[in-house]
């Protein structure tokens, strides 16, 4: 099956959704999404109507997704499974679309969201709200403009509010305000001699590091890629979110 890797195209502005990951006083870090009708609207486009299904299988108790695309050199029907979460509201529905959400990921649908930067919004730029010692903000989010390298990452990003006010912008080859610099971590970067095991002091020490410099949390961290300890993060995850790190503006820039 020639599956090659622009046969999946990329997302659209108006394919992108902006949700609030991390709030405090100081500003928000959001998220960017894609929603199951973005899936189900590019899996026809690409492959036609008739020309993938889906299918959920109940495993252990976790509800998991198959999305199957039909090779028609073959005649056979290839397919890429995984889990979904669920939030407490709709528990059924919510596994349902997260795991279709998350096969769809394996076949490329959206994977070039994993590629953005900390999106942080600071106070000044959005109106946050306090009640009984919680932080909430009302403003929405959208994505007005996006851009991709040849590499399929994010290259050039913009955030509107809902009056159409920018209120987050990264430019093609670097951050507003900011020299260029390369988005990938290279082998300089302190490594540890097993990949699985969690990173060393002097990672960690650079990962501080780029916080101060974006003025990113460790909470907005742990919460975009699932860590419990921070210091318990192993070599892949460590390289994913200082390569986002990288990718994103200064404090004093912001």
């Amino acid at each position: 099956m020639k599956m090659e890797k622009n046969l999946i195209r990329l997302l659209k502005a108006d394919e992108i959704e902006c949700r609030v990951s991390v709030i405090n006083e100081k500003g928000l870090s959001l998220l960017l999404y894609k929603d199951a009708r973005v899936d189900q609207k590019i899996l026809d486009e690409t492959f036609g109507a008739f020309g993938w299904k889906r299918s959920h299988q109940c495993i252990e108790g976790n509800l998991y997704c198959t999305v199957e695309i039909l090779d028609k050199e073959t005649g056979q029907w290839v397919g890429k499974q995984d889990v979904g979460t669920m939030n407490y509201s709709e528990k059924e529905k919510s596994q349902a679309s997260d795991s279709f959400k998350r096969a769809c990921f394996n076949w490329g649908i959206g994977r070039e969201l994993y590629t953005a930067p900390f999106i942080w919004i600071p106070a000044g730029k959005t109106e946050i709200k306090s009640k009984e010692e919680r932080y909430y903000c009302n403003d929405r989010f959208t994505v007005s403009s996006i851009s991709y390298n040849e590499d399929r990452e994010i290259s050039a990003l913009m955030i509107v509010n809902e009056k159409g006010q920018k209120v987050y912008e990264l430019r093609a080859g670097g951050t507003v305000g900011e020299k260029k610099t390369s988005s990938k971590i290279t082998k300089k970067e302190p490594q540890k001699k097993a990949q699985g095991d969690s990173i060393s002091k002097d990672q960690m020490e650079s990962l501080r590091s780029e916080l101060n410099r974006t003025g990113v949390s460790m909470e907005a961290v742990q919460s975009r890629y699932k860590i419990q300890e921070p210091e318990t993060m192993n070599e892949e995850v460590y390289i994913k979110v200082m390569n986002a790190l990288k990718r994103t503006k200064s404090v004093e820039a912001a």
